[in-house]
């Protein structure tokens, strides 16, 4: 009887032995084959930040990081939910990815509100330093860098006043619960009253008030200008709709929001922000960079980008619309 237990014993322990033996090579086999694992979080889908997210992709790749191969993504949207911001960023904070990603202000402060250890990279931020996510943009100082979206703003309404030269009034409409929003309405509103020129500014709350926001401001302004902003970029094509009826110009923030409904921008090009901060993140997973001292960084290409079925909707030759000096 005492034989037998030794001998149960021993094969148990062998086995436990053998076991612990297989975990751990396999362990070192996933440590040492060079994989990451990046955390994606984005806050809504519109072509702008789906532009940003494919772009980041691509600049890993570029860099040497390609998904399926060497690179895991575990990609979340919010759909513009506060609640699954919340519930999604514990999740992927959890499962300890080796960097995460925020693609727009919220979705990187959720991120930000859960850990101060990971390292974040995020994009489509106008203002990091306003919103918290870091003390400069020469040295973040935190875990968190990336690529803001601030977009030349006194260019674009030069660009719309070329456009509109006899304008009175210039329309500018965006969600004011976005904080990045209301910081490019306001530096709007100053280049538009610095220009001379009345402003009347309309608000939506929800994708929902977009139609009827434009609709009434396109009745009482001869432009409008409409940011980067992720209300009105979701329904960039309800924009361009009521832009066709009421024969109104409207320049906006971004090269994708042109793309869905507006008539022209000097902007930003999404996709090659988020090649520019793929690149970045690629630095910091290959250990040459560290958030907290690595600047955030600008677009590095602005481009005048035309409408030309809006255009000629308006009467307008695309020839005639140049970049603005």
């Amino acid at each position: 009887m005492k034989m037998k237990k030794w001998i149960t014993t021993g094969l148990l322990t062998a086995s436990l032995l053998a076991l612990a033996a297989c975990g751990e090579s396999s362990n070192t086999s996933e440590e040492n084959d060079g994989t990451k694992t990046v955390g994606v979080l984005q806050l809504v889908e519109h072509g702008s930040l789906n532009a940003a997210y494919e772009g980041f992709k691509e600049g890993l790749a570029e860099a040497g990081y390609t998904e399926g191969e060497n690179l895991t993504i575990e990609y979340q949207n919010a759909q513009n939910s506060q609640d699954n911001l919340k519930s999604m960023s514990e999740r992927l904070v959890n499962a300890s990815p080796d960097l995460l990603l925020g693609i727009a202000t919220p979705a990187a402060v959720s991120l930000a509100n859960e850990t101060t250890d990971t390292p974040i990279v995020v994009t489509a931020v106008t203002d990091l330093v306003g919103a918290k996510l870091a003390d400069s943009n020469e040295e973040p100082g935190h875990n968190i860098t990336g690529t803001s979206d601030m977009v030349p703003i006194e260019q674009q309404i030069n660009l719309l006043l070329s456009i509109v030269p006899d304008a009175k009034t210039i329309g500018i409409m965006y969600n004011a619960g976005e904080a990045n929003s209301k910081i490019q309405a306001d530096l709007a509103e100053e280049a538009l009253k610095a220009a001379g020129v009345d402003v009347k500014v309309l608000t939506a709350n929800t994708t929902n008030d977009v139609q009827q926001v434009t609709t009434s401001l396109a009745k009482d302004v001869d432009g409008i200008y409409v940011p980067t902003d992720n209300t009105f970029a979701s329904a960039a094509a309800i924009v361009g709709e009521v832009a066709k009826e009421t024969k109104t110009p409207i320049v906006a923030g971004s090269v994708e929001q042109v793309d869905d409904g507006a008539l022209a921008t000097y902007g930003i090009d999404y996709k090659s922000l988020g090649i520019q901060t793929g690149k970045l993140a690629a630095k910091i997973l290959d250990g040459d960079a560290e958030p907290a001292t690595t600047p955030v960084e600008t677009a590095d290409n602005l481009e005048l980008v035309v409408n030309e079925e809006m255009a000629a909707a308006l009467g307008i030759d695309p020839a005639s619309i140049t970049a603005p000096e």
